[in-house]
Order: C-alpha cells, then structure tokens, then sequence
C-alpha cells in the first residue's frame, strides 16, 4: 500500500528524538553547536539494521566510516583547497538520533526489544488489530555501556546477531510473547505485566493517532506495522520504531509458523472474499484495539463515562489459539448465511 512511511513519532512514552538538519562536514570546520550528552543512537535512511550506530559523541560528529570530503572529492587530508562546485559534490546525509536507553531491562544480562505487529485497515476512521503474537529479540553478548560501539551488544537486530561469533541458528535469540509474559509474571506479579502491556497498548494508540491526519486514507488499502519496543528497569516501555513493511523472513521454526500464520490472519482480517460481518473483535490472531475509538473486551456498547470498569479488547502475549477460532468463527457465519438465505 501506497503510504507515508510512519516517522518521527512523538506519543506518550516515546524516547525524545532529533532529526538532524543537513550538513556538510568539511576539514578545520567545528560545529558551533551546544553539547548534547549521549550515548545515542543514530539511524539513516538505509533499510533495517545495516544504518544503526550506537555513538557515544555528539550525533554530527560520527560520520559512521565514510570517506572524508576530501577523500570523496578526490583531494588529500592536505588539500584544503575548496570550492562552492566541490561543497555541492560532497554527499550529504540524514539521520535520525534518539537518546540510547542507559537503563534497559535485562534477561540473562542481555538486552532485548519486543517486536509486535499492529494491523491498520484505515486511518480516517482509525480502525486498527493487534496480533496476539510477537517476540522479544535478544543480543548474543551480555550488556555493557562500557562497549557502546558493539553492535552485538546494543543492537538486537536479528541482521546483526546472526552475525555474531557466537551466534546458535537452530536456537536464535528469540523468545515468543507468551514466554515472555510468563517470565515477566513470575518475576514481577500479574498486576505490574498488566500495568506494563496496558502502556504498550497505549503506545499503539498514541502512535497511530499522532499520523492520522497525514496518512492518505484509502478504503481499499490496508497496512502491516512492526512495532520495537524497549523496555527498561523500571517496567517502563518505549517506543523504537514503527517499521513499515516489516521483514518477514523467518530465522527459527519457531518464527516461521509465527509469521506464516500472522500473514493467513492478515488477510482473513482484510476479507477479500467479504465473508466477515465487520462487527467482529476478533479474528484469528488479531484483536479489534481500536474502532473509532477503544475497543471493550464486553460484548455491546461499552459505557466510557469515567472508564472505571473499561477493559480494552487487547491480548498481546496471551494464549492464540486462533485456529479454534476461526473454524467457530467461520462456521458461525456459514449458518448466518444460510438461515438469511
């Protein structure tokens, strides 16, 4: 589907993020700018893990290894002759920073990040599923600050860990969602992981209502999200990126009946055969979070005077057994069909 790309977010629980202006880096020239504290970590315009640096300096001052301008045009580090024609030769780059994260929770001493998949079948009104799957992504080497140019330390990108020496194909550094709230669940209580996945859900809202009125709206598009959220020592989430189009490609067994199946209730959610009613909360492994509004877990209206007793339609990381589902559900609309018929 034909969209702006979801960039530079800024809802509730976010990290605080700067796009960097343009600039052209040239030899005796110092930027004239404040000091910010790092570490931070920088992203450019190239798809997925191979343009994220974990810097520790100020953002303008890491040119991630790339020719000096004199180098690019061709001239010595001696050469300080310079002209308007070689400025405007010299390739210019955007990044993105966001302050690095210096307190992240930790499993086996190992970062991590939660990907989870948010479906949006339209923006205006926001109508939007979230799958009941996901998994959390570990680094292979424990955590450091005293490293922070390690990419297997700080990036748990499975682009970069399978990289690593000491990287298992078989076993990966995955664990799926439910794993992941059992153990949090074991540690911390039911009541502080509710807390938690309720900040996640609203991290999906907040991030979705912050593009609505950007994003073109067409009936006949929908959109697959692949959320990264960190999570710190405090319990607290936050949000990493929104990947459009996220990557499918499957590293374990595991993943690949994850993502075989998110694809198949992908598009069972997009109906193309017009089988569903539209009134449907769930559908496979998706839960209806958002509709013009939250979603209640309790079949009817719900009432929203003071959202005491609200509970929103969401099961990230609990149990899928979507395949049961399905086989009620469409054999409930098959007997609809016939008893209208």
């Amino acid at each position: 589907m034909s969209r702006p790309k979801m960039t530079s977010l800024y809802p509730e629980k976010t990290q605080r993020i700067y796009k960097l202006p343009k600039l052209i880096i040239q030899q005796g020239h110092q930027i004239q700018e404040p000091k910010l504290q790092g570490p931070w970590i920088v992203k450019g315009k190239r798809a997925r893990a191979e343009s994220i640096h974990p810097v520790q300096d100020h953002p303008h001052e890491h040119t991630h290894g790339r020719p000096s301008p004199q180098a690019r045009m061709g001239g010595s580090e001696g050469d300080t002759r310079s002209s308007d024609n070689q400025k405007d030769d010299i390739p210019v780059e955007n990044y993105v920073a966001q302050r690095y994260i210096e307190n992240p929770y930790l499993i086996g001493g190992r970062k991590f990040d939660l990907r989870v998949y948010v479906l949006v079948m339209s923006y205006i009104p926001l109508r939007a599923w979230l799958y009941r799957d996901g998994f959390a992504r570990f680094s292979n080497t424990r955590f450091t600050l005293n490293s922070i140019d390690d990419q297997y330390v700080h990036l748990t990108n499975v682009a970069v860990q399978k990289t690593s020496p000491d990287y298992h194909p078989k076993k990966g550094c995955k664990w799926m969602l439910q794993r992941f709230r059992q153990y949090l669940a074991s540690k911390h209580g039911p009541e502080a992981v509710e807390t938690l996945f309720r900040d996640i859900d609203n991290i999906f809202v907040k991030s979705l209502q912050s593009v609505q009125k950007v994003i073109i709206s067409d009936k006949h598009c929908f959109e697959l999200y692949g959320y990264d959220i960190l999570i710190d020592q405090d319990l607290k989430p936050w949000l990493l990126e929104v990947n459009a189009s996220p990557s499918l490609t499957a590293s374990s067994q595991e993943d690949y009946e994850l993502k075989t199946c998110l694809l198949e209730d992908t598009l069972h959610v997009v109906d193309m055969e017009a089988r569903l009613t539209g009134r449907e909360k769930r559908v496979g492994g998706f839960d209806l979070m958002w509709n013009d509004g939250p979603v209640s877990r309790e079949e009817g209206a719900p009432d929203l005077s003071g959202m005491g007793n609200f509970v929103t339609n969401t099961h990230l990381g609990c149990v899928n057994d979507r395949k049961k589902q399905l086989r009620q559900l469409f054999c409930s609309l098959q007997l609809q069909k016939k008893a209208s018929s």
